[in-house]
């Protein structure tokens, strides 16, 4: 009926140090996302579709950390580590969902990138205010279904070898390990997922190659590097999430450990939604303008 998540308990006289640190990285999260939110909705300059879609990104960023650094202060804070059947799946679903919101909005991000760039005169007309709206509910929207699904799957699974996940949050492998009988249908069904959510970044590398392509083939040295600072903030954000997001699932069993699984998992979950906001802010001149002039005005 319940699980007990370990988390960091094997570190009893680093509790009040581990939760200053998740609490003070929890509120630089916050603040950073929510000032790209504020600015790309109050500054008229950047009423453009890909401060849109950053904006979008940003709130996501705010939604995907709350699913898990909320519980892991909980935990360490009341030292009561038992979470219920429902609400580890609770948990799992929405991680799921929003990490494939995320899959998806970075690809509709790059294809945005790829018109302004290779056809930038039909820019105005390909990415209009409806097909912006329509391709993030698509982001947000696309991935409830099957993550649900893949959610139903995994905890119809019977738990017979321990109830104790050696994990901060109920992430796939560490439930997989608790599960008795045969799991590798259900081990198989998280290579088809990853599979699934290769395909927005198929997408991605597709609109870069031709971005690329692009870009090379402009006359001036100038005009070559201006048309990359507008995609080189996203390729970044691109490699830093699908780079860890393969490292944890797509790993051979025999690879995982609860140490390697929570050193990465940490980076994914909250080193990379704080380094979010500071790649966007700094290598964009545009945002970053519109954050000092909202500064000095306050």
């Amino acid at each position: 009926m319940q699980f007990v998540l370990l988390g960091f308990s094997d570190l009893p006289i680093l509790q009040g140090f581990l939760f200053a640190v998740f609490f003070v990285l929890y509120i630089i999260i916050l603040i950073g996302n929510f000032l790209i939110i504020l600015v790309t909705s109050m500054d008229s300059a950047l009423q453009k579709p890909m401060y849109f879609f950053l904006a979008n990104f940003s709130s996501l960023e705010i939604c995907y950390v709350s699913v898990t650094v909320p519980r892991i202060l909980f935990d360490i804070e009341k030292q009561d580590r038992r979470i219920s059947l429902m609400s580890c799946a609770t948990q799992l679903c929405f991680f799921l969902v929003f990490g494939t919101t995320e899959c998806l909005l970075l690809a509709v991000m790059s294809y945005d990138r790829y018109v302004a760039i290779c056809n930038p005169l039909l820019y105005p007309l390909v990415m209009n205010p409806t097909k912006c709206t329509q391709l993030a509910a698509f982001s947000w929207l696309g991935g409830i279904p099957v993550q649900i699904g893949q959610t139903c799957q995994i905890f119809s699974m019977h738990f017979c070898n321990s109830n104790q996940i050696e994990h901060f949050f109920c992430d796939i492998p560490p439930i997989l390990k608790l599960a008795c009988g045969n799991t590798s249908v259900h081990e198989l069904s998280v290579y088809v997922v990853g599979v699934v959510a290769a395909f927005p970044f198929i997408l991605v590398l597709t609109s870069y190659s031709k971005i690329i392509a692009t870009i090379l083939r402009l006359p001036t040295a100038q005009g070559r590097a201006k048309a990359f600072s507008t995609c080189s903030s996203h390729l970044l954000v691109v490699l830093l999430f699908y780079g860890s997001a393969a490292v944890t699932y797509l790993r051979p069993k025999s690879m995982h450990s609860p140490v390697t699984d929570k050193l990465i998992s940490l980076f994914y979950t909250t080193m990379t939604p704080m380094f979010n906001p500071l790649i966007y802010s700094l290598r964009n001149k545009e945002v970053t303008a519109a954050l000092r002039k909202l500064i000095l005005q306050k």
